[in-house]
């Protein structure tokens, strides 16, 4: 596979994995509702460090065990969309909250935060190693790093693109982001991930038919 087709596969991963919202996505949409679309990103960019931090754990420790890996296929696959089941629920069926007002912590402040409650939240690896894991012949085998790179890249460049989206929307819709329109994009990130899921079930379901 060329290093553009593992670019564009961990842009797909890093819109997926960014779009659920949590305290993170309220952070940054608060900054970019009450003060542009600038310190949004400026808040953002705490997660998609810690976001390209894991990425690179995962994308590095499945190529590295990749006889493994492949001997295990199935069982990770099957281990990766239950995870994936459960969150994907869990996202559709949830009720963020943004509390109106202004003040509050500063963007730099906040992008701290944002940091720290994605780097330190379990769910994050064990989302990125469920989805790459679950990529089978679509992950860069071992020793390609070129590649590994290349898909570490696509979840910062992936991320980054959701980040920047949904703060310059959100900036451009001062006024009308509350609670519904925070589960209506719930509802599609958590459809997205069950999504997925099915489709490793479907394709252990083919291959043990087949």
């Amino acid at each position: 596979m060329i290093t553009l087709e593992y670019l564009l596969i961990g842009i797909g991963v890093g819109l997926v994995t960014s779009a659920p919202v949590g305290p993170v996505n309220i952070m940054a949409i608060k900054h970019a509702a009450q003060q542009g679309f600038g310190k949004g990103v400026t808040v953002a960019f705490g997660a998609v460090v810690a976001d390209t931090i894991y990425a690179a754990l995962a994308v590095f420790s499945v190529s590295a065990v990749t006889t493994f890996v492949t001997g295990q296929e199935d069982l990770i696959k099957a281990l990766g969309g239950l995870l994936l089941l459960g969150f994907g629920l869990r996202v559709y069926f949830s009720h963020p909250h943004m509390e109106p007002g202004e003040g509050g912590a500063s963007a730099l402040t906040d992008m701290v935060a944002a940091f720290l409650l994605t780097v330190t939240n379990p769910g994050v690896i064990l989302g990125f190693v469920a989805i790459l894991g679950g990529l089978g012949t679509w992950r860069p085998v071992a020793g390609d790093h070129l590649g590994a790179l290349s898909m570490v890249a696509g979840v910062t460049c992936g991320a980054m693109l959701w980040w920047c989206a949904i703060c310059w929307l959100v900036s451009h819709m001062t006024g009308r982001i509350d609670d519904t329109w925070l589960e209506r994009a719930n509802h599609i990130a958590g459809a997205l991930l069950v999504v997925f899921a099915v489709g490793l079930y479907v394709d252990l379901l083919v291959r043990w038919v087949l």
